[in-house]
């Protein structure tokens, strides 16, 4: 028994080593922008004694069009002891077509995946997948119509017409605007992100759309959430935020809940403004301004945010878990007030866009990075960490004030620079986001979001922060290029972005693609009741920090783990939304 276990073991660690025994080149397996950064990372199991040099190969002619020095060599300490990696930029080459990296060493070559570079070549290969993904994602089979068009809430014999909408997972057939409510700091935003940011993508890239043929089906879809926001707007004024599956086959077990740890259902079901109500308002005040409607009309669409938000303004405190507001009602409140006030006009609006955006600027840490709470946590999110910036532009879309606009400003910068610090501020080949976090009351700087938080349990890949964070630097660079204080911040922001997106797409140390259909490397298929399941163009949790390390420190990715296996390889609405929220900020 003992040999045997001892095969085993030579046999795991042979294997982990085996897939480190030659060099290996990671590299975005879907496509770059012609003018836009583009950098792949070597991967070697030994320091190269002399400066390596990388090519750009035409995959189809197999030549070599393009070739740099790559920089290095950098260790990653806390992820791969003893392994080193090198560089290989070559934004400069801008010719389209589709390539492979190649380097030679010893006289041996290797090539990485093949890629493509073009004009916007990112988005017109990638958003007819999205859009398919969500397309897909509906809750629309029979069963499904039929049990939400009178699912009971919880606690009550009282139904409620709650058809529409996403299922929220490739795993989870429940619809959200939010979970982990009772988290507090926590709360990520879901079915109403994913309608604001179609919206956003149909008016402001509006010709890409319509070159690739997508953008009434773009338009569509986007509808299509806003009407079921709409059925889901109590006649109190309050949003209810979850239906709830329960996990079970049987739709008729469907309620609308309040979520708890581990599946623990209630009746607080109002959505508070960070619970997704305050996304929610936004996205129905910016669907008003489309010039067609759904199956509500567009003053119905403006009519519903307008009583939303009246009705938060006097009772969010109350749906709010601990009876607090904090950051997130903060950034989700501004985006709400500035979306009604460009719908609008009114003063009003104006008046509560301004107020929460000083607020939101009160919660910046002189660091750079923002306080969560009124008691010094650091402000770290696992999907959404880029909205605070997103919804301090979009207000900025409308105030003309100087004044208001200088401050923005420069709190955006601050911001960013932070973010540009704190990911640069140790070996980082990779470029990936990092993020001051707080565990046990000790501030520490690091790759991914700690196990060990207010929810206590829930943590996963966080494909949709770095998609939120490449948004917010893309926005966040158009209010700085230009300006006395840049000295090259914009370049670097375009750089931290790109990296971002191309690590999703397969530029990341288990090279894989983490959009489905794309790529050579994707994750397992996961399948879901009434049909759903994994869809090409919907992108998955990605990597995490170690399992079992509670600061989140380490690195981990797994195709299986006894049932866990979803933190790494599900699928899950917001990581497409802010991946096509990024893609508009990079194309408008």
């Amino acid at each position: 028994m003992k040999l045997k276990l001892l095969i085993i073991l030579t046999g795991c660690l042979l294997s982990f080593f085996c897939c480190f025994a030659q060099p290996v080149i990671y590299v975005n397996q879907v496509a770059f922008d012609s003018r836009l950064p583009k950098i792949a990372v070597i991967g070697t199991d030994e320091a190269l004694n002399t400066k390596t040099r990388f090519e750009i190969i035409d995959a189809i002619a197999d030549k070599p069009v393009f070739g740099a020095v790559a920089s290095g060599p950098f260790q990653v300490a806390d992820w791969f002891p003893g392994r080193y990696f090198y560089t290989a930029d070559f934004s400069a080459f801008q010719k389209p077509g589709t390539y492979k990296v190649r380097i030679s060493i010893v006289g041996k070559s290797y090539t990485s995946e093949p890629f493509s570079v073009g004009e916007k070549a990112l988005a017109r290969q990638t958003l007819p997948a999205i859009l398919n993904y969500y397309h897909k994602q509906r809750a629309n089979t029979k069963e499904e119509l039929e049990a939400d068009s009178h699912v009971r809430l919880f606690g009550s014999d009282k139904t409620v017409d709650l058809r529409g909408g996403w299922c929220d997972a490739s795993g989870d057939i429940s619809k959200y605007f939010s979970h982990l409510a009772y988290a507090n700091y926590m709360s990520p935003q879901q079915i109403p992100l994913v309608t604001w940011a179609m919206v956003k993508a149909s008016q402001e890239m509006p010709a890409l759309l319509k070159s690739s043929a997508i953008q009434d089906s773009l338009e569509s879809e986007a509808l299509y959430g806003a009407d079921y926001l709409m059925r889901s707007l109590s006649d109190e004024g309050y949003f209810y935020m979850i239906v709830f599956s329960y996990f079970n086959k049987d739709p008729n077990a469907r309620r609308v809940v309040g979520l708890l740890a581990n599946s623990v259902t209630t009746a607080d079901y109002q959505a508070a403004f960070r619970e997704g109500g305050g996304m929610a308002i936004a996205a129905l005040a910016r669907a008003s301004r489309l010039k067609r409607h759904g199956k509500y009309t567009s003053a119905q669409y403006l009519a519903g945010a307008k009583k939303a938000f009246n009705h938060l303004q006097k009772n969010n405190t109350r749906y709010d878990d601990d009876g607090k507001e904090n950051i997130i009602d903060d950034y989700c409140a501004l985006l709400a007030a500035s979306e009604l006030w460009i719908a609008t006009g009114g003063v009003m609006y104006r008046q509560e866009a301004r107020k929460r955006a000083n607020q939101l600027l009160r919660r910046l840490d002189n660091r750079g990075f923002f306080i969560a709470n009124n008691s010094g946590r650091p402000f770290w999110h696992a999907s959404d960490a880029g909205l605070p910036v997103i919804a301090l532009v979009r207000y900025l879309d409308k105030e003309t004030d100087p004044v208001y606009r200088k401050k923005v400003v420069d709190a955006i910068t601050s911001n960013l620079k932070y973010q540009l610090t704190v990911t640069s501020n140790t070996a980082n080949p990779f470029g990936y986001a990092r993020q001051t976090i707080s565990v046990g009351g000790k501030l520490s700087d690091g790759f991914f979001i700690p196990h060990e938080n207010e929810t206590g349990w829930w943590w996963q890949g966080e494909n949709a922060r770095l998609g939120s964070l490449a948004a917010a630097a893309l926005a966040g660079q158009k209010l700085i290029t230009g300006r006395k204080a840049d000295n090259g911040l914009s370049d670097s922001l375009s750089v931290f972005a790109c990296q971002q997106l191309s690590w999703i797409l397969g530029c990341n140390p288990y090279s894989m693609c983490f959009m489905y259909g794309f790529g050579k490397n994707n994750v397992p298929y996961m399948h879901s009741s009434f049909g759903h399941g994994s869809e090409k163009g919907g992108i998955s949790n990605g990597i995490t920090g170690k399992d079992g390390i509670a600061d989140g420190s380490g690195i981990d990715f797994k195709k299986e783990a006894e049932g866990n296996e979803w933190r790494w390889t599900e699928q899950w609405l917001p990581h497409a939304a802010w991946f096509l929220i990024a893609l508009t900020n990079m194309n408008q």
